[in-house]
Order: C-alpha cells, then sequence, then structure tokens
C-alpha cells in the first residue's frame, strides 16, 4: 500500500476477487490477508479460502457447514445481533478451509488402506479372500498370496474390491495394483484385468455390520460415491502397476472402491475367465486426526470438522516393525489353515515345505535390531 494508497480501494470489487482467485497456493491468501486488517477482512467476507478449496477439490459441494472442536465459542452469551453470528461463523469457515487447503497440501503422504470390507465375489473364501491383497508379498509362508474372483464364463463380467481407509478424509493421489501370476499353473498364466476404475465415498449411515465372512457381495447400495474416475487400461503384467489420478481426490468418508472391468485370462482346467490381484496399495495424505466429518441424512451432505489446528507429526520409520508383525500374523493365518487341512498333522505340512526359512528369519531380526539403533 504505497503512499497508504489501497488496491482494494482502487479496483472494482469483482476485478479484486478475480485476481485472487487467482491463487492456487493457500499460504499465499494468508499472507494477503495478514497484510492488514482491511485485506483480512476482504478474505474472510468474500469466503476465498473457501472457494480455493472447492476449485481444489469439487467434492467439497456436499459440505453443509463447519464446525470447529478445537476453539470455544466466544461471545456468544452476549450476541443479540444477527451481523454478529454471521461474522463469527465467517471466520470460522475461514480458518476451517484455510487449514484444510494447507493440510491437503502439506501433510505426509503414506499408505492409505486400513482394511479390506469385501469383494464382490472370491473364489475359495478364506484362503483366496480380499485380505491377502494387503500383504505385499505374493507368497506367504511358500504359499500363493492372493484374492481370486469366481470363474465367469462371459470375459466381461466385472469385479469391485472395496476397502476403508486409515481416516475419514483422504487425499489420495494414486493407487497401485499387482496382477497375480500362477505360477503354480502351466504357462505361468497372469489372470489382470483389461482396465481398472476408481470410486470414494463414505458408507450410508444407516448400514451397520458392513464387514461379514459370509456376505460376499459388494453391495453397492450400501455406499455413496463422490467421485469416480476415469479408466486405467491394465497390462498383462505380474508387477506392481502404479494409476495416477489426474488431480489429488479427496475421499470423503474413507471408503475406496476397485472396479476391475473385464477379464483377458482364461484357466485351462474349466475354461472359466478368472480376475486375480496379488496386491493393493493406496497412497495419500490423510487428515486425520486434524479434520473429521459427520454425515448428514438423507441429505448426504456433511459437516466438516476441524477437530485440531495442529499438523501431525510424520510417520515415523519404526513403523516397520508393525508392518513386520503384520506379516507374522499372515504367516500364521496361513499355518493355521493348513493345519485345519491337512487334521493338524505338522509333520506333513513341514515337508511339504510350508515354513519360514532360518535365514529370512536372521535378516528379519537384524532388520529390526537396525531400526532399533537408529
Amino acid at each position: 500500500m504505497k503512499n497508504g494508497l489501497d488496491f482494494l480501494n482502487l479496483l472494482h470489487h469483482d476485478l479484486s476477487i478475480k485476481i485472487l482467485t487467482s491463487l492456487e497456493d493457500p499460504s499465499d491468501l494468508v499472507r494477503f490477508g495478514a497484510v492488514s486488517r482491511s485485506w483480512q477482512h476482504f478474505v474472510i467476507k468474500n469466503g476465498l479460502c473457501k472457494q480455493l478449496c472447492l476449485r481444489m477439490f469439487p467434492q467439497l459441494s456436499r459440505v453443509d457447514h463447519v464446525n470447529e472442536l478445537s476453539v470455544a465459542a466466544k461471545g456468544h452469551a452476549e450476541a443479540g445481533s444477527s451481523n454478529f453470528m454471521e461474522w463469527e461463523a465467517l471466520k470460522r469457515e475461514h480458518r476451517v478451509y484455510a487449514f484444510l487447503a494447507q493440510g491437503c497440501l502439506s501433510f505426509a503422504i503414506r499408505e492409505c488402506i486400513s482394511e479390506a470390507i469385501i469383494a464382490s465375489s472370491t473364489d475359495n473364501y478364506p484362503e483366496e479372500s480380499i485380505d491377502n491383497t494387503l500383504e505385499p508379498r505374493d507368497r506367504v509362508a511358500r504359499r500363493a498370496s492372493y484374492w481370486s474372483s469366481k470363474g465367469q464364463s462371459n470375459p466381461a463380467v466385472p469385479e469391485t474390491l472395496t476397502y476403508r481407509l486409515c481416516a475419514d478424509l483422504c487425499v489420495i493421489t494414486e493407487i497401485s495394483i499387482r496382477p497375480f501370476q500362477a505360477y503354480f499353473q502351466f504357462g505361468s498364466p497372469i489372470y489382470s484385468a483389461n482396465s481398472v476404475r476408481f470410486r470414494m465415498g463414505h458408507i450410508k449411515s444407516s448400514v451397520d455390520n458392513l464387514v461379514s465372512e459370509s456376505c460376499q457381495d459388494s453391495g453397492n447400495e450400501k455406499y455413496v460415491w463422490t467421485y469416480t474416475s476415469e479408466e486405467f487400461l491394465m497390462a498383462q503384467e505380474n508387477k506392481l502397476q502404479n494409476f495416477k489420478l489426474p488431480e489429488p481426490v479427496l475421499c470423503i468418508g474413507g471408503v475406496l472402491q476397485i472396479e476391475l472391468l473385464g477379464r483377458v485370462q482364461r484357466q485351462d482346467m474349466d475354461g472359466l475367465y478368472y480376475i486375480c490381484v496379488s496386491h493393493v496399495q493406496v497412497m495419500g495424505r490423510p487428515l486425520s486426526p486434524a479434520f473429521g466429518i459427520q454425515i448428514l441424512e438423507p441429505s448426504e451432505k456433511f459437516m466438516l470438522e476441524a477437530r485440531s489446528y495442529t499438523q501431525p507429526p510424520p510417520v515415523p520409520e519404526q513403523t516397520s516393525l508393525a508392518s513386520t508383525l503384520q506379516m507374522r500374523v499372515r504367516d500364521l493365518e496361513q499355518i493355521v489353515n493348513l493345519l485345519r487341512e491337512n487334521g493338524g498333522n505338522v509333520v506333513d505340512i513341514m515337508e511339504y515345505g510350508y515354513g519360514w526359512d532360518v535365514e529370512d528369519e536372521e535378516s528379519d531380526e537384524e532388520e529390526e535390531e537396525n531400526i532399533d539403533i537408529e
């Protein structure tokens, strides 16, 4: 403001809005509002941080209102003016959306899958269940680890894999899928899909007990999808295939579904088409515990809650120990299943080759010691 002149007073209101809405970095808006009280008033009154968030993530159009759990309400006792209440609501929206925009760009990127919910079909449950796709290895205790659909004579029949994410609000950037190669079948065929598509959303609040071992129906009527991606072609290759979304997507409600479209591999022994997946990985920025949501039924809108204005700490490297323990648990589950199949005969199982290698055990122990030393 050279010579005390305020360019906001010199420019037409619409031109000022057009200039400021061209800013793409939320920190620029925050710095602009910190110049003077009048500039801060302009940013808050016109909801510029909210507009920025809506441009970044159109899914936020479903927000009914925002709330703060970390800031005590001020002035409600003496508030008798509707103008006062309206201004307080605008300031609250400004704080929430400003921090949301910052978090969507700065919170740590990590693996976002919390648990598998359900698959549209499973050929042999639980040996070939969707839970196996959480395991990065394609063999556990020397046994193949993968999910398999039921066989179909029509290769156009699709399948779905549905997962719960680690937070109700996650900014998803990319999804990776590894088709399974049946090394135990003649020719080692790869049971990939022809293409994939991704959906994100939330469970309808009236739906309970989603995860059921006896239920093999994906039940799309149980979900509200707030985002559906374009189709991505999948290669018939035994590798982790990365599908990067054109723009980061805000998953509202913490549910992600993978649609596997088209079957390319027929099984020789029964002449049916299958889709098999070895591993699924979802990368993004979880916004919890800083943010949460409350779904408002039946409107399918939601309340956005700012629960803390503290940026969560980066994920420590020691979490690799937890993943190692999870692998061990999966190993034990596989062995328990084998014991059941073989009538509890441990000797037969060990002779068949299901056990941990001593070298693998020693390497895992050395890795854990190195992490502890660091």
